[in-house]
């Protein structure tokens, strides 16, 4: 039996990453301030938090209503191609570095900005290389013909 058709994951990386990132900015910038100088940016900052927040929720619920897990380490029960999913594979982690981005670009702190990328890569690493062969293992052939119509990230 393929490893990765139970689950893609043991631990839920792209939560984990999200929390210690953020505060590894915050504990960051109380030891080495890497601040933005224009406060104007502010309002962006909010804009890319709530469209963050809308696709986590939008992604959410799709998940929900194909009856199928959105947790990370858990194995997915049907193949989600509708909804945000229809326009990368991925959603839920592209909105985790657009909410690092907005919360960076809001609180002033550059910090955010330099681990936003630090999020993906390490998100691709850990979660997503996986996830891809446990949906590959599950749904195979089906799974194959999404990935060539709709990107990893965006």
């Amino acid at each position: 039996m393929n490893a990765y058709r139970a689950r893609p994951n043991l631990l839920p990386w792209p939560p984990i990453l999200i929390v210690g990132l953020t505060l590894a900015a915050i504990l960051l910038n109380m030891i080495v301030p890497l601040g933005i100088g224009f406060s104007g940016i502010r309002p962006l900052g909010i804009a890319l938090i709530l469209l963050a927040l809308g696709i986590d929720l939008w992604a959410m619920k799709t998940l929900s209503d194909a009856h199928t897990t959105i947790l990370p380490n858990r194995g997915s029960s049907h193949l989600v191609t509708q909804g945000p999913f229809g326009y990368s594979r991925n959603p839920i982690y592209v909105a985790n570095v657009m909410l690092m981005l907005g919360m960076g670009l809001f609180s002033m702190n550059a910090w955010f900005l330099v681990l936003a990328p630090v999020d993906a890569v390490l998100t691709y690493i850990l979660a997503i290389r996986r996830e891809e062969n446990h949906l590959t293992a599950l749904f195979g052939y089906q799974y194959e013909s999404y990935c060539r119509k709709v990107r990893r990230w965006i």
